[in-house]
């Protein structure tokens, strides 16, 4: 899976969720189990948790994008944009550490997936997005009229 693509016209106007059931149906081996266990854990650790479909491959959002889930043919990669201003106690992170902002996680066959470690990640990205301050009032282009 190329994560450079554009999603198509007609995958935009698709549900996310069934786009994500297919690409889980479509990699039918460990990688397909793979995902579909992320999603669900991405589910439980974020119930508010917006699924989206975004450059052919599914994202997950909650105040901005938490994380994406690539395929590839010997790894699933779990990419945080934000990742960099997360604490990771347990070392989650394996790839994409040179990276200035985001970190990401490859899982390859046979990996066991830290459910305690990967959840609280989770929530600590959800909790970075919804931590950003609020964009300044911009201010207005006319100019001012003094009165008199």
């Amino acid at each position: 899976m190329n994560a450079t693509k554009r999603s198509t016209p007609e995958e935009r106007a698709q549900d996310p969720a069934v786009l994500i059931d297919a690409r889980i149906d479509e990699l039918a081996d460990w990688r397909g189990r793979m995902l579909a266990r992320i999603r669900a854990l991405i589910k439980q650790a974020d119930p508010g948790v917006i699924e989206e479909w975004k450059w052919r491959v599914p994202v997950w959002s909650h105040g901005g994008i938490i994380c994406t889930g690539e395929s590839y043919k010997s790894a699933v990669k779990m990419t945080f944009p934000k990742g960099a201003a997360l604490d990771d106690p347990s070392g989650l992170f394996n790839a994409s550490l040179a990276g200035g902002t985001r970190r990401a996680i490859d899982f390859h066959e046979g990996d066991e997936i830290d459910e305690v470690a990967l959840k609280a990640l989770i929530r600590a990205a959800v909790e970075v997005n919804l931590s950003k301050p609020a964009a300044p009032a911009r201010k207005s282009a006319g100019k001012a009229v003094a009165k008199g």
